[in-house]
């Protein structure tokens, strides 16, 4: 192409040094002369636009060069991020969360397996007639609910000693098996009566009525965790505490306003402390109650089921809305565990961990409990055995209008 190219300026530089000549009168030597100058300029003109071209090809490669660059080195480190990604995963905690699940599975399928088995045995079994048939056909009768008890000490006589400051706050330890190690403490209100003797919390907290009363006293038992806490969290020492809780403050309006007021100033201590509020409480929350709960949750506070009666609940929902623990009876669990789960006891314990809730026993009142909640897999526990409830240390109370309360050495903080 070029070779033509150089053969059409060669005719083009000829035709201009003949026009010269003949056309100009310019003499053979000028002639040619004009001729040569003007093949030159026509090659030199011909090289610059080749080599322009040439310059302009290159940087386009050189584009494409880096731009095929830059896309291998995103490739690489996305390649560089799922190797971290696949480094970073925990086999062997996936594997045994699988085995977990595969066990539960499996003791799923027995429990069918020997109900399946139980029923048809009683298919096959001759039913009776008449009367005796009626009688084996009808349900068995159910055990009469207690009733609740009374306090013994009047709402208005409360409400007095209230007033005059008589109520106190012991602490009783939540420990951890088997080395009995404090995980937290229980806020136990408690009010001292005239005489000087100490009422516990059956004896005067309203089963029926006295909202007022509850709010007072839920609120006396938040100023006094918050302040054992920053005092223990100033001391190197940080404890959890689980205070009280009631449908009383969370559908108050000016209650609510001043827990999520007081949570909000105590950031720094609000995942120490635990609201222990009834689980039919928690499963009657309205819709206000429940934006509260959750505005609690969000502050960094949780929450512990108390006296729960069955596990068959979704704990993964409870652990979404800051559910912490669940506390069950740990005599009723032990004689019958069937009524609070399908599980096996030695896995519910495992099953309701991977939400990161935790069961917790209460009510221990001897050492064969604990040997058997162990086998279980429950470390959690707390009662009379392990601990009776006691004074907090007299450096991290409130000392404001406290009367001196007798020392109880064996729950001391």
């Amino acid at each position: 192409m070029q070779a033509l190219v150089y053969t059409f300026i060669a005719l083009a530089a000829a035709g201009v040094g003949a026009a010269a000549y003949f056309g100009l009168i310019f003499t053979p030597a000028e002639a040619i002369l004009a001729a040569v100058v003007f093949g030159c300029a026509c090659v030199v003109l011909m090289e610059r636009a080749l080599r322009q071209r040439a310059e302009n090809r290159l940087e386009k490669a050189i584009e494409d060069l880096s731009r095929l660059l830059a896309t291998d080195a995103q490739a690489g480190a996305v390649l560089g991020q799922r190797i971290n990604a696949m480094a970073d995963v925990n086999a062997g905690a996936r594997l045994e969360g699988v085995e977990a699940d595969i066990s539960v599975l499996g003791t799923v399928i027995r429990q069918v397996a020997e109900a399946v088995a139980e029923m048809e045995d009683r298919a096959a079994k001759p039913q009776p007639v008449g009367r005796d048939r009626m009688i084996a056909a009808a349900p068995p009768p159910r055990a009469t609910s207690a009733r609740e008890i009374e306090p013994v000490i009047p709402l208005e006589m409360l409400r007095q000693a209230v007033g005059e400051n008589r109520l106190i706050y012991h602490i009783q330890p939540v420990v951890t098996l088997p080395q009995r190690r404090p995980q937290g403490y229980d806020l136990v209100p408690r009010l001292m009566l005239e005489d000087g003797d100490l009422a516990d919390r059956a004896d005067f907290m309203p089963r029926r009525g006295g909202e007022d009363v509850l709010r007072h006293i839920e609120g006396i038992g938040l100023v006094e965790a918050i302040t054992i806490s920053r005092r223990a969290r100033t001391s190197g020492q940080p404890i959890t505490l689980y205070l009280p809780l009631s449908r009383a403050t969370l559908g108050d309006s000016d209650a609510s306003e001043q827990l999520i007021a007081s949570l909000e100033a105590n950031r720094a201590i609000a995942p120490g402390l635990i609201f222990a509020i009834n689980e039919t409480d928690w499963q009657s929350l309205t819709t206000g109650e429940r934006a509260i709960a959750d505005a609690v949750a969000k502050k960094g506070a949780g929450f512990s089921l108390v006296n729960v009666k069955s596990l068959r609940v979704d704990v993964a929902e409870l652990a979404g809305q800051g559910v912490r623990s669940l506390r069950i009876d740990a005599a009723r669990f032990i004689e019958e565990p069937e009524v609070y789960t399908d599980f096996h006891a030695s896995d519910i314990a495992n099953y309701i961990a991977r939400f990161e809730v935790t069961l917790l026993a209460t009510g221990i009142t001897t050492e064969r409990q604990i040997v058997e909640l162990l086998e279980d897999g429950i470390t959690l526990v707390q009662g009379p055995h392990i601990a009776a409830p006691g004074p907090v240390r007299p450096d991290l109370m409130v000392e404001a209008g406290r009367p001196a309360a007798p020392q109880l050495r064996r729950a001391e903080f």
